[in-house]
């Protein structure tokens, strides 16, 4: 009798283990990038990881959707609802759409779609994202990037940069050219620049080293600066 018992209650917990577990989707994009000099993103909740690839001549995303603590019958309901993923063209400009439309649903701000990009090394990055991690590496355009919150890494890009971000670390290490940083809170790094790099910030540390141009620094907020081997001039608030 005990044993039943036990097992009876082993058996509803396990029940109540798989309706609690997160639901997970893969779904996969491509586009013929011949001819593309710019990809625009907007991105939600969810990491953002871009690679610029030398040679490729496709833009190639996998975007994994996350519905948490949701069955299968939930999660689809939830994605057929709110998921906006795309990946389209318009002239020399692709557009990538992947995030949840707030529409009410039981699962709120929880729906996340993390998005994996492949791209030829030369196409330029216009990206607008709403929290998560972002990382990117070896891209040759330009990037700008409008960042609300989580962690920003900048891997071995070749063009000009502009970001914008409201909270999360920033850490850039290897850019060809201008590097332009408006950064609300949390700690910038910078590391071998070619061009020179420009800082505002709310607030965090902000450490640079090796950069070919100026550092211009109008607004420091809080936080300890420091900086070494900076070629030419130093123009740091007061």
């Amino acid at each position: 009798m005990l044993q039943t018992l036990l097992m009876m209650i082993m058996f509803a917990a396990n029940l109540v283990q798989a309706a609690w577990k997160d639901y997970e989707e893969t779904r996969d994009l491509s586009l013929d990038a011949v001819g593309v000099e710019t990809l625009q993103i907007e991105a939600g909740a969810g990491s953002l990881d871009v690679t610029g690839v030398p040679g490729a001549d496709r833009i190639v995303v996998a975007a994994l959707i996350r519905v948490p603590d949701a069955d299968a019958d939930e999660a689809r309901e939830a994605i057929a609802d709110g998921l906006v993923l795309s990946l389209d063209r318009d002239g020399d400009r692709a557009d990538l759409r992947g995030f949840f439309d707030d529409n009410g649903s039981l699962f709120g701000s929880n729906l996340t779609v993390s998005l994996e990009v492949r791209l030829p090394d030369g196409i330029s990055l216009s990206i607008q994202d709403g929290s998560g991690s972002v990382e990117l590496r070896d891209v040759r355009g330009d990037i700008e990037l409008d960042d609300r919150s989580g962690s920003i890494r900048m891997t071995n890009v070749g063009g000009n940069l502009n970001v914008t971000d409201g909270s999360g670390s920033i850490a850039i290490e290897g850019a060809g050219g201008e590097v332009s940083i408006v950064d609300g809170s949390g700690s910038v790094s910078v590391v071998r620049v070619e061009g020179s790099v420009t800082i505002e910030d709310g607030s965090g540390s902000i450490d640079v080293n090796e950069v070919a141009g100026d550092l211009i620094i109008p607004d420091d907020g809080s936080g300890a600066v420091n900086y070494t081997s900076i070629a030419g001039r130093v123009d740091q608030a007061d």
